[in-house]
């Protein structure tokens, strides 16, 4: 409308900032590294599409967390690493859009809506995102009754009939007993024959009477008018497909990197995890990897915990040896 009526967009005014090491990403990872990094006096910024935390500020309870009491909640032990990496120095810019990054020559940039950011090092953990439910009409019913996680959305559900989990690792498990503190009862939907959820887990959900499974089953269609109402799944033995009747579904099949941004100028294997060795380093010189977004076989806050202080040192020693040359 503006080029028909040849009126000129006003140009955004762009901050501009300069730091020694930049952080894509404030999970479990990105504020690891922002502490070890913050600590060595280097000048940090983290800069975060959403909230600082993470997907592990949205869990309800972290069980095996080196050092704390059995259990912690997941938003209190991300409010903890955000107050302590911010103690020694670090910047932290959530909320931020970013448009673009540019990982090539000796200052790499993050480009946001309305700031510019510039370091020789670069150190990403963008983390990932949970799998989208491939079933007809998951699009329509995002947010109107299919949803991605229990400690965001839970409480909507309060005294519900029922409520669909979607799913059998530990995130399923635990979300689903999670879940029972508002619905009246909640159905696992699980396509294989048993869990792969933990032995604590599945001994938790066992034990449970207000959680029962449909095995060997996956969701094929959702059912609602303007909210949903059920689910159509197909066991996948026997093809027979039936209604799960619900007033929700969460879902919890797995995870997929947020790689998008760089996906063409880092090497990134076949999953679309960022490649790199045990020192974090990436095929790029001053671009590190830490958390979910790395190609590895174990995703845990713990393990994402060790990525970012890897990080975090090396990123130090790569710009004391830049220095030094």
């Amino acid at each position: 409308m503006e080029k028909f009526l040849g009126i000129e967009s006003e140009q955004v005014e762009k901050e501009h900032y300069q730091a020694d090491v930049l952080i894509l990403g404030g999970g479990p990872a990105g504020l690891t590294a922002a502490i070890y990094a913050s600590r060595s006096r280097l000048k940090t910024i983290v800069v975060e599409q959403g909230l600082a935390g993470g997907q592990a500020a949205t869990t309800f309870h972290i069980a095996n967390f080196p050092g704390t009491n059995g259990t912690v909640g997941g938003k209190d032990l991300m409010q903890n690493m955000i107050e302590q990496a911010k103690s020694f120095g670090a910047d932290i810019h959530d909320l931020k859009e970013v448009v673009s990054v540019d990982l090539q020559g000796d200052m790499k940039q993050i480009s946001t809506i309305d700031a510019d950011y510039n370091a020789p090092v670069i150190i990403i953990a963008t983390g990932a995102e949970s799998r989208r439910l491939p079933a007809d009409g998951e699009p329509e019913y995002r947010g109107k009754g299919v949803h991605y996680c229990a400690t965001c959305d839970g409480a909507m559900y309060q005294d519900a009939d029922n409520v669909i989990v979607v799913g059998g690792g530990n995130s399923a498990v635990e979300e689903a007993g999670f879940l029972t503190k508002y619905a009246k009862h909640v159905t696992i939907v699980h396509q294989f024959d048993h869990f792969q959820a933990s032995k604590t887990a599945q001994e938790e959900a066992a034990a449970n009477p207000k959680i029962s499974v449909i095995w060997d089953s996956e969701p094929r269609r959702i059912v609602g008018n303007g909210h949903l109402t059920g689910i159509e799944i197909e066991n996948v033995k026997t093809h027979e497909r039936t209604v799960v009747h619900a007033n929700g579904a969460f879902v919890y099949i797995g995870m997929q990197p947020r790689t998008d941004l760089f996906k063409d100028q880092l090497k990134i294997n076949d999953w679309g995890y960022v490649v790199a060795d045990d020192e974090m380093r990436t095929d790029i010189p001053g671009v590190f990897v830490a958390g979910d977004v790395r190609s590895k076989t174990v995703r845990q806050v713990a393990t994402a915990v060790g990525d970012g202080a890897v990080a975090a040192v090396n990123a130090e020693r790569f710009l004391a040896s830049r220095k030094s040359h």
